[in-house]
């Protein structure tokens, strides 16, 4: 990204609560998009119990979305020098949950 002529940079102060600090733990995400927008729902969906619940639902513009697309690709590039490749048939694989729940949906 190139800063405009004159463009100052300046600090962005960010608030992280308590609880959002926790964390929340996820192992499916369904990503579905319009024309204005992009919709990431982070579920939980565990053994034995038939029903996922999504955790975290993010909304953000398509500028947004791919820039969050190149971040996650570089820091995954990073760690993997730094532990070696990822290998996503070692962490479950298919699923066997379907890509497409109706509309433009993708899974990651």
């Amino acid at each position: 990204m190139s800063k405009k002529e004159g463009q100052i940079d300046q600090p962005i102060d960010i608030e992280l609560s308590e609880e959002i600090a926790e964390g929340s733990y996820s192992n499916l995400a369904i990503i579905t998009h319009s024309q204005s927008e992009f919709i990431i729902d982070f579920v939980r969906i565990l053994p034995g119990i038939p029903k996922g619940k999504v955790k975290s639902r993010i909304i953000m513009t398509p500028q947004h979305a791919k820039r969050l697309l190149f971040a996650l690709g570089d820091n995954m590039h990073k760690f993997e020098e730094n532990f070696g490749e990822v290998d996503i048939e070692a962490g479950g694989g298919n699923t066997g949950f379907p890509i497409n729940f109706g509309g433009m949906t993708g899974q990651a």
